[in-house]
């Protein structure tokens, strides 16, 4: 009997003592915070990134060169076209919409010329370009796409939009893939650099 009063007497005292506080806090001071009894995990640490070697990104680069040209290769099948190659076409598309010469190209696309004065001959046999004499060297010739090239770049660019939508699925992949593009442009100038100026 005597321990069931004395804790009425502290639920009173408990209720009137909160009952003073409501009155004595202003109505817009915030509420305290919740304890809990359990702590908030810590923050998770992520590991160090890897360290990416030089050699390790040309290697990459390779591979992904010969992975697009496979799929060029699937996609000149599936299209019925057997007088090109997967690298004749990569030529087609460096040219573009441009009238260069021979050594524009090499320049533009590092191409060895061996193998593109073979291609070349091959693209001009099958039609896909057309080869004029300069008008200022007639020893120099200049190259541009004939219909059936730009028909084939037409459809080639039709099927990256879809590889590409494969690569960049969202706004933050399509960020990305322009980081990505920026890094290798920047690898590409300090390697030129480093071949003409000997800044290794």
């Amino acid at each position: 009997m005597t321990q069931k009063i004395e804790q009425t007497l502290v639920e009173e005292t408990e209720t009137d003592f909160a009952a003073r506080w409501r009155e004595l806090i202003p109505a817009n001071f915030p509420e305290p915070p919740v304890s809990c009894d359990h702590p908030e995990p810590a923050p998770e640490v992520l590991p160090p990134a890897e360290i990416v070697t030089h050699l390790e990104l040309v290697r990459v680069i390779e591979r992904v060169h010969r992975r697009y040209c496979d799929l060029l290769r699937v996609e000149l099948t599936r299209l019925g076209i057997d007088d090109i190659s997967p690298p004749q076409v990569m030529l087609l598309l460096t040219i573009g919409e441009d009238e260069l010469s021979v050594r524009d190209l090499l320049e533009r696309g590092h191409y060895l010329g061996s193998n593109a004065s073979y291609n070349l001959k091959q693209l001009l046999e099958a039609s896909y370009i057309l080869r004029t004499a300069s008008a200022r060297d007639r020893r120099s010739a200049r190259i541009r796409l004939d219909a059936k090239g730009r028909h084939l770049c037409e459809m080639i660019r039709g099927v990256d939009e879809t590889y590409h939508r494969l690569v960049a699925r969202d706004a933050d992949e399509e960020r990305d893939l322009g980081v990505a593009f920026a890094m290798l442009r920047r690898m590409e100038f300090v390697w030129t650099n480093a071949l003409r100026y000997g800044d290794a």
